[in-house]
């Protein structure tokens, strides 16, 4: 059985998820066994660090793997890049050539994107899957190959069958074993371990101070999708380090380089994102329970003055009392008058009421009738507090 641990480390796979906790064990059983494997998963995610840490713990290890990129190659010379040509089998074949499979003889074949390999190569790849036998382009002579092939996609090869875009038999063969790996916005825990491996592999080799990122900025780049996936963060980490070097990466300078727009800030105590600040949030609850406690007095008021008989609450809170009633007090977070966090605890709700009255008789110039109205407060109430301001006594 081989050790998980030094197949890692051996590898260079970064992380501590079950998802990849998984993968790795995939490998483990399959590397020592000379069978086909199909590695899939989106662009990114480390398909050929996966193949090379087969290859490495394999029965082949002492031999070559031949990586081939079949996307990057053009569909006109593929043949021949894999199987080889025979001189003068095509314009510019001015001598006899090996192809992949002939040079990665008793080695390991790794077939990246497969998805990406014409049809008429496909039938060429399932005979030598099968049988071992191939021939070079323009020859008639076959010749066979001992290779074990590892192959990778980022495309859905079920999907691509039902198109008619890859063929049946090959998929059945190749997806025998298939070792599936995670995107990294699934194994978003392991990010943090991902960017500091990176960064201090970057800034050793170039010489770059590191001072490391800050933790609101690694939580910022946990809320990003990552597309792009470990190579998109590789090089995240990078530029963002060559850019900004020297400095202690903050939530700003990740949020500039993601173009990413600020967050809507989250109250865990409520079902939904708000468009508020905590301070915000509490001035506001503050602001309410005012309100509602104003509405229990004058209902209260209202019964004593009828005898105790029940009554209509007085309509004090309503849609936008909340507002006006901020803007009478004039509270918000750049006024000079606002509460300030360290009266919270100090003050009570009859200071708080005798300061509202306070500046609304400020605001109307004195006049009691406009003041109390504004307030929606007895007339009576108002010219108490008027007479208490203009007191020698007060």
């Amino acid at each position: 059985m081989i050790d998980l641990d030094r197949l890692q480390k051996t590898s260079g796979i970064i992380g501590n998820s079950d998802a990849i906790k998984q993968a790795l064990e995939m490998m483990a059983q399959v590397a020592p066994v000379d069978i086909s494997v199909l590695i899939a998963g989106e662009s990114g995610t480390g398909k050929e660090m996966v193949a090379k840490g087969i290859h490495k713990f394999s029965k082949r290890s002492q031999q070559e793997m031949v990586t081939v990129n079949c996307g990057a190659i053009p569909a006109g010379i593929i043949e021949s890049e894999l199987f080889g040509h025979k001189k003068g089998a095509y314009t510019g074949a001015s001598d006899d050539r090996k192809g992949y499979f002939e040079s990665a003889h008793k080695g390991t074949v790794f077939l990246d994107e497969i998805g990406e390999m014409p049809l008429e190569t496909q039938v060429k790849l399932l005979r030598v899957l099968d049988s071992g036998e191939y021939m070079r382009v323009g020859d008639s002579q076959t010749r066979r190959t001992d290779v074990r092939i590892l192959a990778a996609t980022n495309k859905e090869l079920g999907e691509q069958v039902h198109h008619g875009k890859f063929r049946q038999d090959l998929y059945f063969r190749l997806k025998t074993v298939t070792i599936e790996l995670p995107t990294l916005r699934q194994r978003i825990d392991d990010l943090s371990i991902l960017v500091e491996r990176f960064a201090l592999e970057f800034t050793r080799s170039n010489d770059i101070p590191y001072r490391g990122f800050m933790p609101e900025a690694i939580r910022r780049m946990k809320q990003y999708d990552w597309p792009g996936n470990i190579r998109e963060l590789k090089n995240f980490v990078e530029s963002i380090l060559v850019m900004e070097k020297g400095e202690r990466i903050t939530v700003e300078m990740v949020e500039r380089k993601l173009g990413m727009a600020q967050p809507m800030f989250h109250n865990q105590n409520l079902p939904m994102l708000i468009q508020q600040s905590p301070e915000q949030a509490e001035r506001e609850l503050i602001l309410r329970q005012l309100l509602l406690l104003r509405q229990d007095v004058e209902t209260i008021k209202a019964m004593i003055d009828h005898g105790g008989a029940p009554v209509q609450p007085v309509p004090y809170y309503h849609e936008g009392a909340v507002e006006e009633l901020s803007q009478d007090m004039q509270i918000d977070e750049n006024s000079h008058q606002s509460i300030r966090n360290d009266a919270i605890g100090d003050m009570n709700l009859e200071e708080l009421e005798k300061e509202a009255i306070s500046r609304t008789l400020q605001h109307f110039n004195n006049n009691r009738r406009t003041a109390a109205k504004s307030l929606r407060s007895e007339e009576r109430r108002v010219g108490k507090e008027c007479r208490s301001r203009w007191s020698p006594y007060h």
